[in-house]
């Protein structure tokens, strides 16, 4: 019994985990899949160890990776102790979760207990597909504009509920289903579209079908189901625009084809008929998305496609959505940008990297200058956006090291036990073929991205199917329990009590995020009243850096407004307590630059309230901290300039003001240099140019902005007139 529960508890996992989402998270997806990978950890986990007490055995089988996860775990687990943000480190950077020691463990543990317990590998891979087809034709109506999520969350059956001021989450130019982004749902559905052909081989070589021909395979029910989920899921592929999920499933295909043709060949011709049409037929109806590829797909039947979409590129005319992309920078060229900025990191920090997911952090100590003039300058790259360089960055030499020698160790591993396989065992050296070519799509779509849940359960589950696979059979012992002792049930018991406070303490995490997410949407519409409250609500219930740090914020903020309706003491209090909590997050995480412009801020507000230039000297200070966490950010000397500027304001020694003057001028144009196209810095320092008496200089920066940025642009215009 408990062996058919473990193998439900996988089952439920890979059937749900790409599904899961809510609405009511600071994430939408990822968060809830990790918690969810969680939970379903723990209850593997209870019901193994239970297994060993009831029977009194040790069942944990060996493997040919038990020294390369060794390596690797102690490799993560050492980062991590010297980590510049151990929080971090643990649990992952919140907002991406995926990748702490804490998830790296879980899946550890499911792969162990994967190994170690009866669990039919087919049946689970059917699962898998079964869930993967959900998500394929959850997918399809967004992309002509009826979103199924947007139903779900808001009850409007269009795509509007999406932010579509980002290509990554415009459901019509690159779909993204139920995984969160684009190249994420590539991704997966990379890895399941090899687990497909599987199963269409499969069918194909049986005796019944055997014989046909491909036009009689239309006779055939589970070939046509199968060859229509080969076809949905290439097209959905197409659709998601992610040319690492096109590249990986090419690169896969090229590699199969090759070894089939050299080493199985049975029905060649048939299959690869069939594999053909499943894939070019796709690209005829959705195209690839790439403009040197498309313009020879120009075919009529390109019609089927809604009439705001080509190629994924071009300005859409529906009145929701009508920003163009011409301004977007091409991904690639902002991932070569993030790998230099890796690479500089992993140089400066060679043995351990700066700790375990801290890129989010470090990158800001070496992030390009060139990073400033993408569309893409001002966002928070938690991630290298190419798993490689992230292990690197982030874990060193010794961790980048360590997992690859767990790569290449598998892979070999595999493909010596391919070549052992005996010709008449067809169907078994299909599927370990199929699964490694599943596995390889995973190196390649994280050599240009980072890996998820759903990427990393199979990361380190395909392993364990192939493993299983390749395992000589193993003795079935009778594991029924005798009479249970007295100490056994004391054992029980510990088991028992520990499961259900990591299952509470793990709803304890999911609520205090939906407390927090609540306060983020409060704080967004301007009420920071309400959003302190549930900021309130989620530190009572976890102790998150990022919700002290918000917590802090909204503090801050009122205890202006406070000031500004003549409640001093009231004031006083809450200042006096946004300040201790402020204070509590960079003593603990000194190098976490967002903390420290917290602090600025703060004391911005906290200025507002006191009219006090010492609280303006402090935003400095800490201004200057985080300008030397991240000395390439243009923000920084911006707001410095801006602190500046009203120090001018509110001194009256003309020595003084004159000081004050040349630093805020200095300062604006420190933020130029930064970032050339910085349109606000050129705006203010025209402002502050006019502001301290230099008018013909301010005359000269508005029209610089006229020539070069917008000739419209009505605030300049405005500066210009008065």
């Amino acid at each position: 019994m408990i062996d058919q529960v473990i193998a439900l508890l996988y089952n439920v996992l890979f059937f749900i985990t790409p599904l899961i989402m809510t609405k009511s998270t600071s994430e939408l997806f990822e968060f809830n899949k990790m918690l969810f990978i969680y939970v379903l950890t723990v209850l593997v986990a209870f019901f193994w160890l239970l297994q060993m007490v009831t029977t009194k055995k040790i069942i944990l089988k060996k493997t040919p990776l038990d020294i390369p996860i060794v390596i690797f775990f102690l490799s993560q687990l050492v980062s991590t102790v010297f980590s510049l943000d151990r929080h971090t480190s643990i649990f992952g950077y919140y907002g991406r979760f995926n990748g702490g020691l804490l998830s790296t463990f879980s899946y550890i543990i499911l792969y162990y207990a994967f190994i170690s317990n009866r669990i039919d590998v087919v049946k689970t891979l059917k699962t898998i597909l079964a869930s993967s087809l959900l998500v394929i034709f959850w997918a399809i109506p967004g992309h002509f504009g009826y979103d199924l999520t947007c139903l779900l969350f808001t009850g409007q059956f269009n795509n509007s509920c999406w932010d579509n001021t980002t290509l990554a989450f415009r459901p019509e130019l690159r779909a993204f289903s139920t995984l969160g982004q684009p190249n994420w749902l590539g991704a997966y559905l990379a890895v399941s579209f090899f687990i497909g052909i599987y199963f269409f081989i499969k069918n194909m070589n049986n005796e019944r079908a055997r014989h046909v021909s491909p036009l009689q395979i239309l006779t055939n029910k589970y070939l046509i189901l199968n060859t229509l989920y080969l076809f949905f899921n290439f097209s959905m592929i197409l659709m998601s625009r992610s040319r690492s999920a096109i590249g990986a499933v090419v690169v896969g295909l090229i590699l199969f084809v090759g070894y089939y043709l050299y080493f199985i060949k049975t029905n060649f011709k048939k299959i690869l008929i069939i594999l053909l049409l499943v894939t070019l037929l796709p690209i005829i109806l959705f195209k690839t998305g790439e403009d040197k590829i498309d313009k020879y797909l120009k075919f009529p039947i390109t019609k089927l496609q809604p009439a705001y979409w080509q190629a994924g590129k071009q300005t859409i005319t529906n009145k929701q959505l009508s920003i163009t992309s011409t301004n977007v920078t091409e991904s690639f060229d902002i991932r070569k940008i993030v790998w230099q900025g890796a690479w500089e990191l992993a140089l400066k920090y060679p043995l351990l990297g700066t700790g375990v997911e801290t890129f989010a952090y470090s990158y800001n100590f070496v992030r390009p200058v060139a990073h400033n003039l993408t569309s893409e300058w001002d966002y928070v790259y938690n991630k290298a956006h190419n798993e490689y360089f992230n292990y690197l960055a982030t874990t060193g030499f010794v961790g980048l090291v360590a997992y690859l020698l767990l790569i290449f160790n598998f892979q070999f591993s595999i493909f010596s036990q391919l070549l052992k396989i005996e010709e008449d065992q067809f169907d078994k050296k299909l599927l370990i073929l199929l699964l490694s070519i599943s596995y390889i799509t995973i190196l390649i779509t994280n050599f240009f991205g980072f890996s998820t849940t759903t990427t990393q359960i199979f990361f380190f589950l395909i392993p364990a199917f192939l493993i299983t696979l390749t395992s000589l059979p193993s003795k079935i012992d009778d594991l029924s329990p005798n009479k249970i002792s007295l100490l056994q049930k004391f054992f029980i018991f510990l088991l028992l009590s520990s499961t259900i406070y990591i299952l509470f303490s793990i709803s304890v995490y999911y609520l205090a995020d939906v407390n927090y997410s609540s306060g983020l949407k409060y704080s967004k519409a301007n009420d920071q009243q309400k959003a302190a409250e549930y900021f309130e609500k989620a530190l009572k219930l976890r102790q998150e850096p990022v919700y002290i740090d918000k917590y802090s914020s909204s503090l801050a903020y009122l205890s202006a407004v406070s000031a500004l309706q003549n409640q001093n003491d009231l004031s006083k209090q809450i200042a006096a307590l946004s300040d201790y909590y402020n204070k509590k997050t960079i003593q603990i995480y000194p190098k976490n630059v967002f903390f420290w412009k917290t602090r600025a801020k703060n004391m911005y507000y906290f200025y507002q309230e006191t009219s006090n230039s010492n609280e303006l000297l402090q935003g400095i200070e800490a201004l200057k901290t985080a300008r030397n966490l991240y000395p390439t950010d243009p923000k920084i000397p911006y707001s410095m300039a801006l602190y500046y500027s009203t120090l001018f304001d509110s001194t009256k020694s003309n020595p003084e003001r004159e000081n004050w003057s040349k630093l805020s001028l200095s300062e604006i144009d420190k933020a130029i240099v930064l970032k050339s196209n910085f349109r606000e810095a050129y705006l203010f320092k025209g402002q502050l140019l006019k502001k301290y008496g230099q008018i013909d200089k301010a005359k000269s920066v508005f029209e610089y902005m006229l020539k070069n940025f917008d000739p419209k642009d009505q605030d300049v215009l405005k500066e210009l007139n008065d």
